[in-house]
């Protein structure tokens, strides 16, 4: 790998075909898994419907958009743990990278490596990059609005870590209308059956296959349901730290469910620091202050009013020297100063910004605002590869629940979401196309031990915070030790 980074730094042009041939052997290879054939026994307690061809759990961008790309005639389970629409890619603020032409695929493929400092997989990457521009099309067809030029161009624009302006976006939004949009067009769907406040607390396996979930729905006691393959896209593990962007409930359960039934997981410490959210006492979720702001020209000050970092190099970078500046101030937090971008271009661009720190008593066109890092996003995980294959068969990862290595050790800005929807898409793809054989299990499963939900809870809490700290105890002691709900 070592040797192909190199190769790669050089001379990024010279692997793009034979990175393009490695993807299309990858796929090719999942494509051909070869899978026992099982039987179905019943069991009784199964109330809902006891079998789907797939059950995808999670709501973001990967789990809609895998469950849009699967073939009309699959019974499809949707499930979430809160509502639909209460998912971390709600919250994206910034964009969605893409490729913009020929020329920029050398640029953007080195930004991405550069950001996860060259511990990428190369052919994700590459993969990612080359089908961006696809899976735009298909957004806008879907009904996704990104802004545009008065003459109707779209709008790109830039964040930490970019050499250009490749990042589209509504408004400070993108999230929101890239999620909302997709969940419009699953809801259209006959095969998809979709279930909120529904709590996955476990897999079902049947030798080395997995063969269904347990599920607790709201009010109810726990039930088997059985399926030919799932797609965990659960998101991160924000809600295990007391500051973090992410919503509070998503807490790194489908982590806890690998480790319990020894799916491999990868860099689970990876985990990425966002470097600016507003600061607040107040306990909750902590509200994102998108990385385009700095891009559009917003500058970080100490207490005296000095800058004192680039405020467009890589997250973790960032994150780091605004963490040492409080240190060396002795202060809770640092500023951000937005009178570098014009009041028209903050209140056209930046909208949601603008209203939040007004309720939080700041006016961004007039003074600075106090920010502080937070944790953000996940680059480890589910140790899975560009179509989702994990260790166990049968058993999908996608989105930020997955480590396929596409971000390295630290993602580039507005990368996340491209990459949901690219490999959640890929995913799909495989499901559709697996022709092998499948009769259902005759696997088993005690419901009696998931009686006490909130003890499974924090025993799958203290599983996912150990195994970090086994992985990166120099990151569990600066972050998870101080931020962690333990």
């Amino acid at each position: 790998m070592r040797k192909s980074i190199k190769a790669t730094r050089k001379n990024v042009g010279a692997c793009k075909i034979i990175l393009a041939k490695k993807v299309v052997k990858t796929i090719k290879k999942c494509l051909k898994i070869d899978i026992k054939p099982q039987k179905y026994v019943g069991q009784e307690g199964i109330y809902m419907d006891n079998f789907y061809d797939v059950i995808v759990v999670g709501t973001g961008v990967a789990g809609l958009y895998a469950t849009l790309n699967l073939n009309r005639d699959k019974k499809v389970l949707l499930v979430t743990k809160d509502e639909v629409l209460n998912c971390d890619s709600y919250l994206a603020q910034g964009g969605i990278c893409t490729l913009l032409d020929e020329k920029d695929y050398k640029p953007y493929f080195e930004d991405t490596l550069k950001a996860g400092r060259f511990e990428n997989d190369l052919i994700a990457v590459h993969d990612m990059i080359v089908q961006s521009k696809e899976i735009i099309n298909d957004l806008i067809s879907k009904g996704v609005n990104f802004d545009k030029n008065t003459d109707g161009s779209l709008n790109y624009t830039r964040e930490g870590g970019h050499s250009t302006f490749r990042i589209l976006h509504h408004k400070d939004v993108t999230g929101k209308e890239i999620t909302s949009k997709l969940y419009d067009r699953v809801k259209e769907l006959d095969n998809v059956t979709i279930k909120e406040f529904c709590l996955v607390m476990d897999i079902i396996k049947d030798g080395n296959s997995c063969v269904g979930v347990v599920l607790k729905e709201k009010n109810n006691l726990p039930v088997a349901v059985y399926c030919r393959d799932v797609i965990f896209a659960t998101g991160g593990l924000g809600g295990l730290f007391v500051n973090s962007t992410n919503f509070s409930h998503i807490t790194g359960d489908s982590f806890a469910i690998a480790i319990r039934n020894g799916v491999e997981l990868k860099n689970i410490n990876y985990i990425q620091i966002h470097p600016t959210v507003l600061y607040s006492k107040s306990k909750g979720r902590r509200f994102l202050i998108s990385e385009s702001v700095r891009g559009e020209g917003a500058k970080l000050l100490n207490k005296n009013g000095e800058r004192f970092i680039n405020e467009l190099l890589p997250r973790d970078v960032v994150a780091g020297a605004i963490m040492e500046q409080m240190r060396k101030d002795n202060t809770k937090h640092v500023w951000l100063d937005f009178s570098d971008i014009s009041n028209a271009e903050i209140l056209h661009h930046f909208p949601n910004i603008y209203n939040k720190c007004l309720e939080e008593g700041y006016d961004v066109t007039k003074e600075p605002i106090p920010v502080v890092p937070a944790q953000h996003y996940l680059m480890g995980g589910i140790r899975a590869d560009i179509c989702g294959v994990t260790s166990l068969k049968h058993l999908y990862a996608v989105g930020e629940t997955a480590n396929n290595g596409v971000h390295g050790a630290n993602r580039l800005a507005s990368n996340s979401l491209l990459e949901s929807l690219t490999f959640s898409k890929n995913c799909a793809r495989v499901i559709n196309y697996d022709k092998s054989e499948f009769k259902n299990s005759t696997a088993k499963i005690d419901l009696k031990k998931y009686s006490d939900i909130q003890q499974w809870q924090n025993e799958n809490k203290k599983l996912v915070l150990e195994e970090i700290r086994k992985n990166d105890e120099v990151f569990y002691d600066k972050w998870c030790n101080i931020q962690s709900k333990r």
